[in-house]
């Protein structure tokens, strides 16, 4: 989709003094490479290493090092590419790209430039049950990363961390196809999915294993695309969010003013909730490009790249597909189950052989609801997807209520055991024997001769009689079985 032609929604523009205006966002996602080792040398690339503690002589830029590339690095950007419905180039080649900054030791950043190993792609991003966008992707690329300055260690020096020189990203650039904070948000939480699916990034945002450099500029609608500005290196999806609203606002302030805008790298700083001034924005020649001398061109045939796609898993709009069409899931249960892929494997053992829909309605509800509670992963739940199975099965039987379910979940979350026999240990049971039923029914109209004139003529107080009886069977009694006995002892249709 060309994003000249996406007409403006009038629900997304922002009100200025002169009129509306129309954010347009373009964003460079950095995503870590999942490897052992680093791009083009074999340092370990574990997270939280002291300083220096993972720096190979290559990393270090020392004179006469010579680059090897990491097959396994290459692999996962195709891989990537694949998820991403992208183009696969069969050629690329990887470019210097100059610039001095005390943590780039070689004083240029091995990157891809005119030949990215990944062209054009997009994804579909559900911004909300009824309504769908489709994201173009300009193109991915293997670069390293560059080493960390750490200004906090030392009163008047500066000290350089290269256990992060060397490694591998990913860059990921969108087209300027996002028109919102909150489109940007889930455009980056949907492509944070597909990565973990591939299980090519781990998505890691607190780490740095994700961050993203966001392009914002403002026009009127329908007018030219204005004067962009990049916020550099942010790391949260909340972030990403305020970031954009605040440039946004400050672009329009200032054009309001009748000022114009510089094209300029800037910072996000939540603490103050405002965008400052970094540097003025380079332009490609600025960097020098060149195709690096140290490496041959990286070059596929169509095997490499089928055998790659063969092995994919299931992607996320896949298997929301199939978890639609296969367990009568509405689509926003279905994606909210793959949104992360152990959640979704979670859901199928609890579903399979089973109603899906009642499944989906306590994994999402009882169990995604207590694991937020209690800030924990589907990994750490202390419910399996057997005994949270078990329990579903109890309740399809008649075994056990709707009411009881919640009393076994909470002895399961707590103390564990099998459901079965814990409903049986405990007398947990629902009472289907109409016989003892019926006798409660029967106690209570005779205690109640007023209460049984005032339901004849208002048939909605059957309620009371329900909760008199479920309180005389402890909560045991079916619920369906006793409705029917008193609509016929209480004459009401």
């Amino acid at each position: 989709m060309n994003a000249h032609v996406r007409p403006a929604d009038p629900k997304k523009l922002i009100k200025g003094a002169t009129g509306d205006w129309e954010i347009v966002i373009g964003l460079e996602i950095h995503a870590q490479v999942t490897s052992n080792a680093k791009l083009f040398s074999g340092s370990s690339t574990a997270f939280g290493g002291e300083p220096n503690a993972h720096v190979s002589l290559v990393d270090a830029a020392m004179p006469g090092m010579l680059p090897v590339i990491n097959e396994e690095c290459v692999r996962q950007a195709v891989r990537t590419g694949l998820g991403l419905n992208a183009q696969i180039n069969k050629r690329s080649v990887f470019d210097r790209k100059n610039y001095f900054y005390p943590d780039l030791p070689q004083g240029y950043q091995i990157s891809q430039y005119k030949h990215p190993v990944v062209g054009e792609g997009e994804i579909a991003v559900d911004l909300s049950p009824t309504e769908q966008i489709s994201v173009g992707i300009e193109r991915l690329h293997l670069e390293q990363d560059a080493g960390k300055s750490m200004h906090d260690q030392h009163p008047t020096m500066s000290f350089v961390d290269l256990n992060r020189s060397g490694v591998a990203l990913m860059e990921i650039v969108s087209k300027p196809d996002l028109r919102s904070a909150d489109e940007a948000k889930a455009y980056v939480s949907k492509l944070r999915t597909i990565l973990r699916y591939i299980g090519s990034c781990d998505g890691d945002m607190e780490k740095g294993n994700l961050r993203a450099d966001v392009n914002v500029s403002v026009r009127k609608p329908g007018a030219p695309f204005g004067t962009r500005c990049e916020i550099k290196n942010v790391n949260s999806i909340r972030f990403i969010g305020q970031a954009i609203e605040v440039e946004a606002r400050r672009q329009i302030g200032i054009l309001e003013d009748g000022g114009t805008i510089d094209q300029e790298t800037r910072l996000y700083d939540p603490g103050k909730g405002e965008t400052r001034s970094l540097r003025s924005k380079e332009e490609a020649h600025d960097y020098r490009y060149f195709p690096d001398p140290d490496l041959l061109p990286l070059e596929f045939d169509d095997a490499f790249i089928a055998e790659l796609k063969a092995h994919l898993p299931e992607l996320p709009d896949a298997k929301k597909a199939r978890f639609i069409a296969q367990y009568g899931l509405s689509p926003y249960d279905a994606s909210v189950l793959v949104a992360e892929r152990e959640q979704a494997d979670y859901f199928e053992a609890v579903a399979k052989g089973r109603d899906g829909k009642a499944a989906a309605n306590w994994v999402i509800n009882e169990l995604f609801g207590r694991l937020n509670k209690e800030g924990k992963d589907v990994s750490a739940s202390p419910v399996s997807a057997a005994q949270l199975g078990g329990l579903v099965d109890l309740i399809g039987e008649g075994v056990i209520s709707g009411k009881i379910a919640k009393d076994l979940f909470e002895i399961l979350w707590t103390e564990g055991g099998d459901p079965r026999e814990i409903v049986e240990a405990r007398g947990m049971k629902q009472v289907t024997d109409t016989g003892a039923i019926e006798k409660a029914v029967d106690e209570i109209i005779a205690a109640n001769p007023d209460k049984v004139e005032q339901v004849k003529a208002k048939p909605t107080m059957l309620g009371w009689f329900v909760g008199q009886a479920m309180k005389a069977s402890g909560g045991k009694a079916n619920p369906q079985a006793l409705n029917e006995i008193l609509k016929k002892k209480l004459g009401i249709e």
